[in-house]
């Protein structure tokens, strides 16, 4: 069997003498697992960088088997952002949460579409804006699961205004009056996702209560049925963008977006 697609590496694993088991994120046959030889080799390497852009040919005897990758890169994804640590968290946690949950060999074009538009906001969009898409992209991460949050009106009341923020079991927006008595328990609603906020960039702040708000459901809906934490590339994303948002300097200006 053979066929050739193109394809976002997730993931890079050591086998054998030399070579590597890599995952990929295809286009056509959703994540895809090969065995690439010299994948660990210093030549190679960067080829299976996660992140990177590849066209790749998968071989195999048998359509079960874990067959063989040959590829060639197509852009190096995380070469382009080496020298800015929170955009290559955010490259990492994406790339570390779709290898976890997304069934393999299940096509899923949209979530590849969608990784493509967050790549390409990782590697040229402003500092403002690249938080608000990464949020985004897991919002409809959580959708491709089947676990869609609904942030159009409020859950109580059904008002469109003043939607502050989210409830921690039904994934649904509250508005700041009825959620006032309950407020210790809500999950916050960045501004950037309220329906007068939408288009607009995240402030450091903002990126860290986004994090906050789908790494809950996302550890409810897709990690916890695994019995596995969210991955550790998540996890030092939002330690990164927390510590940033917590510092001195973003506490006395509430509007400076993510570095």
């Amino acid at each position: 069997m053979e066929w050739r697609d193109e394809g976002f590496v997730l993931a890079a694993r050591p086998h054998g003498e030399g070579a590597a088991v890599v995952q990929i994120l295809t286009r056509e046959h959703g994540r895809h697992a090969g065995l690439v030889h010299g994948g660990a080799s210093r030549s190679k390497r960067a080829t299976v960088e996660p992140g990177n852009l590849v066209d790749a040919v998968w071989r195999a005897r048998l359509s079960e088997h874990l067959g063989r990758f040959t590829i060639e890169p197509s852009r190096h994804t995380a070469a382009q952002i080496m020298d800015d640590p929170a955009r290559l968290a955010a490259l990492s946690a994406a790339c570390a949460v779709t290898e976890t949950v997304i069934p393999e060999r299940e096509p899923h074009p949209g979530l590849f579409e969608a990784t493509a538009a967050l790549f390409d906001a990782l590697t040229h969009g402003d500092q403002e804006i690249w938080p608000a898409v990464y949020i985004q992209w897991e919002m409809g991460l959580l959708g491709e699961l089947g676990f869609g949050l609904d942030l159009q009106a409020c859950a109580a009341t059904g008002v469109t205004t003043e939607l502050v923020y989210v409830s921690p079991r039904t994934g649904r927006a509250v508005s700041r009056e009825a959620g006032a008595p309950y407020a210790d328990r809500m999950l916050a609603l960045p501004s950037f996702l309220q329906p007068d906020g939408r288009g607009q960039g995240a402030t450091a702040a903002d990126f860290t209560a986004g994090l906050r708000l789908t790494g809950h459901f996302l550890s409810r809906h897709a990690f916890d049925p695994l019995d596995r934490p969210l991955p550790p590339a998540r996890t030092r994303l939002e330690s990164l963008v927390s510590r940033d948002s917590d510092s001195p300097e973003a506490e006395g200006e509430k509007d400076t977006p993510v570095s």
